[in-house]
């Protein structure tokens, strides 16, 4: 098996505040595996750090006002390109990012509501075909 997984998590600082999602069990995991890491908000341009960004009304919106949709599906282009490329089985993503998110994103308020929904690269990912899913709910089914 070969899995691309969001950067953050394997402690890449590429999160919009210059953080990261380090997450010792899926580092654990990922040990003895093969893997590459994505970023697409990164890929797509965007800086680190970087305003907040939520999807609403299917643009994606960053907490100054401005518009990054197309940052956002281009990173995801490229993304998809990479990993079609690697041959890669499945996509490791974090919860909830208006790129990443499974099932789960923000409102596109900035109020920290969760709805159901896929960030912009899950949603290229289903349509292409690409299996994704949230890195928590992986570790949780390997038990």
């Amino acid at each position: 098996m070969k899995y691309a997984v969001s950067a953050c998590l394997v402690g890449i600082n590429c999160k919009y505040n210059g953080k990261n999602n380090r997450n010792e069990s899926l580092l654990a995991f990922l040990k003895d595996q093969d893997y590459i890491t994505i970023c697409p908000e990164v890929t797509g341009g965007l800086p680190t750090p970087r305003a907040c960004s939520e999807i609403f009304q299917n643009q994606v919106i960053n907490t100054e006002g401005k518009d990054v949709t197309k940052e956002f599906y281009l990173g995801a282009q490229r993304e998809i390109k990479r990993i079609l490329e690697e041959k890669v089985d499945i996509v490791l993503l974090q919860p909830r990012s208006p790129s990443c998110g499974c099932g789960k994103i923000y409102d596109g308020t900035f109020s920290k509501i969760l709805v159901d929904g896929d960030g912009v690269f899950v949603k290229m990912c289903k349509n292409m075909g690409i299996q994704v899913q949230n890195y928590d709910e992986f570790l949780k089914n390997l038990k």
